[in-house]
């Protein structure tokens, strides 16, 4: 992955640092030539600095793959995950489903490194490429118009426990930014504006695909063990977490309710590592009187290429399917988008030196609606 440009005002001067590392593969997109290619580079660069929302790149431009890139790279998971658990539950409390989880979620605790390691990282930092296939799919009458778009980009990611993190992502022109200060959540994109996200801060979704085993141990503490399968040729246990009604009220909005938001994982029998991480979440915008808008959206990721670093079992490669369905009263309304995502992780460490808050802060206009929200608290 490149991660300098030439200094492009000063030929002697020091390499450019890239704040998001991109793929070969993005870079020889950029054009036929080496000088073309850093010239849009120089372009795409000056672009972003400037908060330009077109792009030199069709996917810039295209509020269906934006809105399915969105979904696909920065989700949230409903709850909110401990990591100061000391993980000492006993296993016989509660129902024979409720145990046998607890008892997969030892194993899986095993596989990844032990406690002991786990307690020992109060940061994280990852860098990884990926490649997006969308499919945006228009329901008219009974047929169905497909078409399709390949991109690629990279994307580096920063924690510090136990509630901040920060995410940037960049795909063929189109920059995603996502982020916890340890009170707010928030996404913005480079077309679109940043929001914050109703409720309590909760942890990003790609956490959960192999990066973060210590909250993936803890979310998975109150699942329920429901059953088994085969997933790429290994037998699965099927741990289920089904999100409360209180938690749902908390994170829904005046417009919008969520009806449900439901999790599994399946962790493999023969090594206890987590293989697949499944949700499904349905949401209700309202519109006027019975005219509601339903949103469900399906992720599924598969979690390939574990490997250790410093002790601990990270996964370093895997694909995630995301689809979103919309539908309501008249066939106008009904659009399904897929997105799917292929990730490597190019690079990982723990515990990162001089990782302050300031690395954590929300756009100026997120910080300036928390700030209002505790003034009108007080």
């Amino acid at each position: 992955m490149r991660k300098l440009c030439p200094n492009f005002d000063n030929e002697n001067g020091l390499e450019t640092v890239l704040e998001v590392p991109i793929p070969e593969e993005m870079f020889t997109n950029m054009g036929s030539n080496a000088a073309l290619r850093w010239q849009n580079m120089r372009a795409w660069m000056r672009a972003q600095r400037a908060a330009d929302k077109a792009s030199h790149h069709a996917a810039g431009s295209s509020n269906e793959f934006m809105l399915l890139l969105k979904i696909v790279s920065s989700p949230l998971i409903p709850f909110q995950v401990q990591t100061d658990h000391s993980w000492t539950f006993p296993i016989k409390d509660g129902s024979i489903e409720a145990s046998k989880a607890k008892y997969i979620v030892q194993q899986y605790m095993a596989a990844i490194g032990g406690q002991a390691a786990l307690n020992s990282v109060s940061s994280m930092y990852a860098v990884g490429q990926v490649k997006m296939v969308s499919s945006d799919i228009h329901q008219t009458g009974d047929s169905a118009n497909a078409k399709h778009t390949c991109e690629v980009g990279g994307f580096v990611l920063w924690q510090k426990n136990p509630d901040l993190w920060f995410l940037e992502l960049v795909v063929s022109g189109c920059k995603v930014s996502a982020g916890s200060d340890g009170k707010v959540a928030w996404s913005q994109s480079s077309s679109r504006p940043s929001n914050a996200s109703k409720g309590p801060p909760r942890p990003l979704r790609r956490f959960f695909q192999g990066l973060d085993p210590r909250s993936t141990a803890n979310l998975f503490l109150t699942a329920v063990c429901i059953g088994e399968k085969n997933v790429n040729k290994e037998d699965c246990f099927i741990l289920k977490l089904e999100t409360g009604i209180d938690i749902l009220k908390a994170q829904s909005t005046a417009n919008t309710q969520i009806v449900h938001h439901t999790i599994h994982g399946y962790f493999s029998q023969r090594t206890g590592l987590l293989i697949q991480f499944e949700d499904s979440k349905l949401v209700q915008m309202k519109g006027k009187g019975t005219d509601h808008v339903f949103w469900e959206t399906s992720m599924e990721s598969v979690i390939e290429d574990y490997r250790y670093i410093d002790g601990i079992n990270i996964a370093h490669s895997g694909k995630t399917a995301a689809t979103i369905f919309r539908y309501g009263n008249g066939k106008s309304l009904n659009h399904r988008g897929r997105i799917d995502e292929t990730w490597r992780i190019e690079e990982v460490d723990f515990n990162i030196c001089g990782l302050s808050m300031d690395c954590f802060l929300p756009p100026a206009d997120v910080k300036k609606e928390q700030e209002s929200e505790e003034q009108g608290m007080g």
